[in-house]
């Protein structure tokens, strides 16, 4: 009870409150932005959130995470144009229903649902938070390691199609840590005798490079467009009371979200993927997906909503991030050098239960906000493509030099902003980049500390957490394989051919 308290005490902090409702209101803008994003958001504001006390930076960073996706559903559902990628899937039936005049009723569920996800995730971690505490002072150098060699190989493998491209963007983020000083003899790495590499290549600068200014080249070189007129009228609270007759579909995509947001790699994408294909499956009127049904509405929407929260928990827990935005918030952590991992849960209960009713309060926020303002947003979001782009350029190059004062930076910044264009171009990802910086820096640091007590390879794994993380690595590693092996087997297999029926043989007369 004592720890509860003093977590609401420091959520109560006037600093708090307003990073919370800056947060949480501005993320459903930008989500609603069509070609910004939240990461685009999140990458601008890294650099002025390390002036802010660990807990208010955090919360306008997860107010943005958060609540992107609700204000993402709005122009997906009437322009049938996602405002973040993830809001793809809400498309197939939020735009049927729009067009078939019940714009207002697709918005209402898709808020319902996005709220009962949210509030759903913060609720199962909260009350898993105990066990979570128990098990991490369990976690020493060697399965902090592992773990982050489980995220690598997660977040590779989830690149269906993209394996090879996905695991050679891994490894150049895991070479681009490894530029400048190493953290144990400070002697130079890669550095080529030139000094602005002694530091090495700062992750804000890269981040904010292939997210923000690679997205800025992209809305500058795109032709330039604004979202149309459009206004909602109806009932938009009714999506509360029809939310209760999807109810099982709602709970079982908000559980698969939680479950995916807690395993590196996966996230959004698949959560939605797995939950729509549930609620398609298990649907009396299966023939109604993609053609405005409201379980697939309330299925892609409550899945991706579940998942910021419980993306938290593996960087919390363990102090390693499973996608892009929670590598993001890393930073923040190491900036005020307060450190995630097991330390985290056994010393500083009451910051993570903060943080955890922060969530729960900033899903209420949004959606009194999205009740009473959505045609206000409407007018908001018509804004021209180029202007954001240009907006989204100088925030960006604003943010890079504010870090250290250094042109350098910038110039790399740059750099990375044409790679990221290429990268987006040619449909290859980016986020393996990032996560092999983060990830890279922990497996190096956690390698180095563990061989001190290594004598041989099986050393490494003879402590249950460690041997089960490696069992895990091998598993999965064999499983893919073994996928690999039966496509291969079913592309060399020949298709059956159609032989032509001769009129006049034998077998055909008479």
């Amino acid at each position: 009870m004592e720890t509860l308290l003093s977590g609401i005490s420091i959520l109560l902090q006037w600093q708090v409150i307003v990073a919370l409702l800056i947060g949480s209101i501005g993320g459903v803008i930008i989500g609603a932005l069509p070609g910004v994003g939240a990461a685009v958001a999140i990458a601008i504001l890294l650099p002025a959130t390390f002036a802010f006390e660990p807990i208010v930076g955090l919360t306008l960073l997860l107010g943005i995470y958060g609540s992107s996706m609700y204000g993402g559903a709005i122009p997906a559902i009437l322009i049938n144009t996602p405002g973040t990628a993830v809001n793809a899937l809400t498309t197939y039936d939020g735009y049927p229903m729009t067009k078939r005049g019940q714009g207002h009723r697709a918005l209402s569920l898709a808020y319902s649902a996005s709220f009962f996800g949210g509030v759903f995730a913060i609720i199962c971690l909260m009350v898993l938070s105990p066990v979570l505490a128990l098990v991490a002072p369990h976690f020493g150098s060697r399965e902090i390691f592992l773990a982050a060699l489980l995220g690598i190989i997660l977040v590779v493998l989830a690149h269906r199609g993209q394996i090879f491209a996905a695991g050679m963007l891994a490894a150049f983020g895991i070479f681009l840590n490894s530029v400048g000083l190493e953290p144990v003899k400070y002697t130079r790495r890669f550095t080529f005798d030139q000094s602005w590499l002694a530091s090495g290549i700062d992750l804000i600068v890269v981040v904010l490079g292939l997210f923000a200014i690679s997205q800025a080249f992209l809305l500058l070189l795109e032709k330039n467009h604004a979202p149309g007129d459009t206004h909602v009228s109806g009932n938009i609270f009714a999506g509360l009371k029809e939310l209760l007759g999807v109810k099982r579909v709602a709970t079982v995509s908000s559980s698969i979200g939680v479950v995916m947001g807690m395993v590196p790699g996966t996230g959004e994408f698949t959560s939605q993927f797995l939950s729509y294909t549930y609620a398609q499956k298990t649907s009396k009127n299966p023939e109604k997906f993609g053609d405005g049904s409201p379980e697939g509405l309330v299925a892609s929407e409550a899945a991706n909503n579940a998942v910021p929260g419980a993306a938290m928990i593996p960087l919390l827990a363990l102090g390693i991030p499973g996608e892009a935005l929670t590598a993001m918030m890393l930073s923040v952590f190491y900036v005020h050098n307060v450190i995630p991992g097991p330390q985290l849960f056994e010393n500083q209960m009451d910051f993570v239960l903060a943080l955890y009713m922060a969530l729960i309060l900033l899903n209420v926020i949004v959606l009194v906000f999205l009740l009473f303002s959505t045609n206000l947003l409407l007018k908001i979001i018509q804004i021209p493509t180029r202007f954001l782009g240009v907006m989204i350029l100088i925030l960006a190059f604003v943010g890079v030099y504010s870090l250290r004062n250094s042109i350098t930076d910038c110039a790399i910044a740059a750099g990375f902003g044409v790679f990221g264009l290429i990268l987006k171009r040619l449909d290859l990802p980016i986020v393996p980049i990032i996560l092999g910086m983060v990830l890279g820096g922990i497996m190096e640091t956690k390698l180095r500390s563990a061989m001190a007590r290594v004598k041989t390879p099986l050393d490494f794994i003879d402590r249950p957490i460690a041997a089960i993380l490696f069992g895990l690595i091998v598993l999965i590693l064999i499983l893919h394989c073994r996928t690999l092996y039966f496509e291969f087997k079913n592309k060399l297999r020949p298709e059956p051919t159609m032989q032509p029926v001769d009129s006049d043989s034998p077998n055909q007369q008479g």
